[in-house]
C-alpha cells in the first residue's frame, strides 16, 4: 500500500491498518519549511529547479510500527542522538551514555527502542515508565501526522518489533490527538510549528505577572533554541496545553515565537542542457568516496561502458543533465545533498523520468530501502557488492530501456 496524501488522508490509512489488523511499518514523508509543512509536490518542483525557491526546505519523515493493527512504536527523522528519549528520561534522572548506544547490536532505526529495553532489563526504568514514554512518543507522532495535508506514504508488511513492550489502539488515540490538533490551530498565527522556540522580549512584565518558579523556568527555557516540542517533554505537559498557557504572553508581545533553524546548503537552481549522444551505454556514478568511484570505473570500463564520476553532489547535479546518461548510480549518504534528494529532483524532470537510478549505499535498514523506492529509485545495491552483482544489475536495466 502506497500513495500520496492527496489520494487518501492519514486517518483513513490508519483505519485500514487497524481494520486489517496488519503488522508492518508505515513510512510517511513530507517537506517542511520554516513556516511548517508545505505542499509535497510544490516543494519537489522547487527542489528540482522548475520553480524558484522561496524558503529553506527540509524533507522529513516518520516511521510507525504496527502489530496486529495497533501502534507499538514510532520514529521521527529529527531524533539525532536519541534526543527524544533523552528528553523523556530526564524526568527519571537517567542519562544516555554514548558507549552504551555503541554496544547495541541493532540498526540505527531501532536503537532508541533497544536502549529503552536495556534500561528496563537492567531495572533502571520500570516497564510502566517505558510504556508511558512510548505512548507519549506515539502521541507526538500522531499530532504531526494529523497536521499533514500533503506528503507521500508507503506501508510494508513485516514481522513487527520484538520484544514487544506495549501496543496502543489507533481509534482512541486518533480521536484524542485530533482534538489537540484542532486546539493548536486556534493559536495561529502565533504558533505554527512545534519546532518554534521562544525568546523573551519583556522580562519585567513577565516577572511581575508570573509566579517566581514559572518565571525562573521560562528564563531557563526561552532561549530561542529549545523548541516547544522539547519544552513540552521536559515540563511533562502536552504541546497544546503548554502553548495555550503561554499564548496570552505571546499575544501581548512579551514572548516571541521563532524557528530555531540550522544553516543548510543552498539548493540548486534550474539545470538544463541538451543531451549528448553516447556510443556505448553511459553510466554516471555520483559518490563522494573517490575510492568507490575508481573501483566502479575500473569494472565498467573493462566491460565497454562509458563512465563519468561525480564526487560533489551540488555541482555535479547540473553535470548529470549535460551528460544525459543511460543509467545513474547514486550513493545515499553524501554531504550537502543526499541521494534521496538527488533522486527526487531527477524524477521530477522530464529528462529523467524513466532513466534507471540505482542507489548505492552501505546502509541496510528497512527505512533506507523504502525511502529510496519512495523517491523513485529503480533498485538498491548495498555496499560492498561483487563485480558480477553490479554488472548483472546494470545490464538488466540497460536492456529494459
Amino acid at each position: 500500500m502506497q500513495g500520496t496524501l492527496n489520494e487518501i488522508d492519514i486517518r483513513s490509512i490508519l483505519q485500514l491498518i487497524e481494520l486489517g489488523q496488519r503488522t508492518g511499518e508505515l513510512l510517511i514523508e513530507a517537506y517542511q519549511t520554516s513556516l511548517g509543512y508545505q505542499t509535497y509536490d510544490r516543494q519537489l518542483s522547487q527542489l528540482s529547479g522548475s520553480q524558484p525557491i522561496t524558503t529553506e526546505v527540509q524533507r522529513i519523515f516518520w516511521l510507525v510500527f504496527f502489530v496486529n493493527g495497533q501502534i507499538v512504536y514510532t520514529i521521527p527523522s529529527k531524533n539525532r542522538g536519541c534526543r527524544r528519549l533523552r528528553d523523556y528520561l530526564s524526568r527519571y534522572h537517567i542519562n544516555i551514555l554514548p558507549q552504551e548506544l555503541e554496544t547495541l547490536p541493532v540498526s540505527h532505526n531501532e536503537i532508541e527502542y533497544a536502549y529503552l529495553w536495556q534500561l528496563i532489563e537492567t531495572h533502571r526504568l520500570t516497564p510502566e515508565q517505558g510504556k508511558t514514554i512510548i505512548q507519549q512518543m506515539v502521541q507526538e507522532t500522531l499530532f504531526d501526522l494529523l497536521s499533514l495535508r500533503q506528503g507521500a506514504f508507503i506501508f510494508e508488511m513485516g514481522l513487527g518489533l520484538d520484544p514487544l513492550l506495549t501496543s496502543l489502539e489507533i481509534g482512541p488515540l486518533v480521536r484524542e490527538m485530533m482534538k489537540e490538533v484542532q486546539q493548536w490551530k486556534q493559536l495561529h498565527p502565533y504558533f505554527q510549528s512545534p519546532q518554534q522556540a521562544l525568546n523573551i522580549t519583556e522580562k519585567r512584565q513577565l516577572q511581575e505577572t508570573l509566579p517566581e518558579k514559572a518565571y525562573e523556568q521560562l528564563l531557563h527555557w526561552a532561549d530561542g533554541k529549545t523548541s516547544l516540542r522539547r519544552l513540552s517533554r521536559r515540563l511533562q505537559r502536552n504541546l497544546g496545553s503548554l502553548a495555550r498557557s503561554i499564548y496570552p504572553y505571546v499575544e501581548r508581545g512579551w514572548l516571541h515565537p521563532t524557528i530555531a533553524t540550522s544553516p543548510s546548503a543552498s539548493k540548486p537552481q534550474t539545470f538544463w542542457n541538451e543531451p549528448t549522444p553516447a556510443q556505448n551505454p553511459h553510466v554516471v556514478c555520483l559518490d563522494d568516496d573517490r575510492t568507490i568511484g575508481q573501483i566502479l570505473e575500473g569494472i565498467l570500463k573493462k566491460n565497454d561502458y562509458q563512465i563519468s564520476l561525480i564526487t560533489d553532489p551540488l555541482s555535479g547535479l547540473s553535470l548529470i543533465f549535460e551528460l544525459n546518461p543511460d543509467i545513474i548510480l547514486c550513493d545515499i549518504a553524501m554531504p550537502k545533498l543526499d541521494g534521496y534528494e538527488i533522486c527526487a529532483m531527477l524524477r521530477h524532470s522530464r529528462a529523467f523520468q524513466y532513466t534507471p537510478i540505482i542507489m548505492l549505499t552501505g546502509k541496510e535498514g528497512f527505512i533506507d530501502r523504502i525511502r529510496a523506492r519512495m523517491m523513485g529509485a529503480t533498485d538498491y545495491l548495498t555496499k560492498p557488492f561483487g563485480e558480477q552483482e553490479l554488472l548483472l544489475l546494470i545490464d538488466k536495466y540497460i536492456h529494459c530501456q
